[in-house]
């Protein structure tokens, strides 16, 4: 699928391109080659924690900015990465920020991504337990209420899935190209979708596995949009490849093969990923091995879309990591 130019206005937010490491004892801890897996640190693009969402929010930011907004909202769950990323690029562009999220003051944890929200100078309206319809209307109305006090709000997308946010995975799809230019797979996590979409554009839909994480109800609709939307050949959803098996009980809910990915990726290469979205990731790439959907001798990516802090604010998952104990030792008295 062709990509033409895309002279878009940006806000320069991050640090490109990210690194492309060679992932071999965990590659060949599930089988494959040791020249075979490589991981796409997205996690490492700069600003406030990094992670996927800065790749949207440098065109986001920038329309924004033309628009003469002095204020940006969004909204998302207790832990949104895209929130954090929002509140951290408000901070640097000097506009202020305030966060609808599907949730309440006493409804869980205040660490992770909503400590750093605070953090980074957000003001938080709290919608409750409702859907995405709800949060979506409740966005808006936050939105208009700021309008209506003289504030020069723009809204965001959920996740930044929009066509413009999504441009930012057509850059880093460009960026895969020239990085590693034989590669076969790029497995990703399906949250709101733009990720996926960016990439499929620039990679064509044979090269990009989405693992859904359960954020939205169509991802593959949704993703099929997108890529419409950014000029693409049609693509009908029926054609993505989507791995819908990591769900689980949910968007929130740890699962055990996730619970595993996280502790291999820590136990053989150091990196930390998250239970929402990398975990899930990891967990689809061992599943699709499983099945000979990614083979021995190809080219895998494991695009590391971030969201570590959410790591701090999963109880779930925190419970279930264990401190080892030293047998036999002792500290000297």
């Amino acid at each position: 699928m062709s990509a033409q130019p895309l002279p878009i206005g940006r806000v320069p937010l991050g640090s490109w391109p990210t690194p492309l490491e060679k992932a071999s004892r965990l590659g060949c801890s599930l089988g494959l080659g040791p020249e075979d897996l490589w991981i796409k640190r997205d996690d490492l693009s700069g600003l406030g924690g990094g992670g996927n969402k800065v790749r949207k929010l440098e065109l986001l930011c920038g329309a924004a900015l033309a628009d003469g907004a002095d204020t940006l909202v969004t909204s998302g769950a207790r832990q949104s990465n895209f929130a954090r990323l929002t509140a951290a690029a408000g901070a640097r562009v000097g506009l202020d920020v305030v966060l609808v999220l599907a949730s309440s003051a006493v409804d869980g944890p205040l660490g992770g991504n909503l400590a750093l929200d605070g953090l980074f100078g957000a003001s938080i309206v709290w919608a409750g337990a409702v859907d995405d319809e709800d949060l979506d209307a409740a966005a808006r109305s936050v939105t208009e209420q700021l309008r209506e006090r003289g504030a020069t709000p723009v809204l965001f997308p959920y996740g930044g899935s929009n066509v413009l946010g999504a441009r930012g995975y057509v850059d880093c799809g460009r960026e895969l190209l020239a990085q590693a230019p034989d590669l076969t797979t790029v497995v990703t996590a399906l949250g709101s979708g733009g990720t996926m979409a960016g990439l499929v554009y620039a990679l064509g839909e044979g090269k990009v596995l989405g693992v859904n994480c359960g954020a939205i109800s169509r991802p593959a609709a949704k993703v099929a949009e997108l890529v419409g939307g950014l000029g693409g050949a049609p693509v009908g959803a029926e054609r993505l490849s989507i791995r819908l098996d990591h769900v689980g009980a949910g968007y929130g809910e740890l699962t055990e093969p996730v619970m595993a990915a996280l502790q291999l990726a820590a136990g053989t290469e150091g990196i930390v990923l998250d239970p929402i979205y990398t975990g899930r990731a990891l967990a689809g790439l061992v599943s699709a091995i499983d099945d000979g959907q990614i083979r021995p001798g190809e080219r895998t990516i494991l695009l590391h879309s971030g969201g570590l802090p959410g790591l701090f604010g999963h109880p779930t998952t925190l419970a279930r990591i264990l401190v080892r104990r030293a047998e036999g030792l002792s500290p000297r008295p």
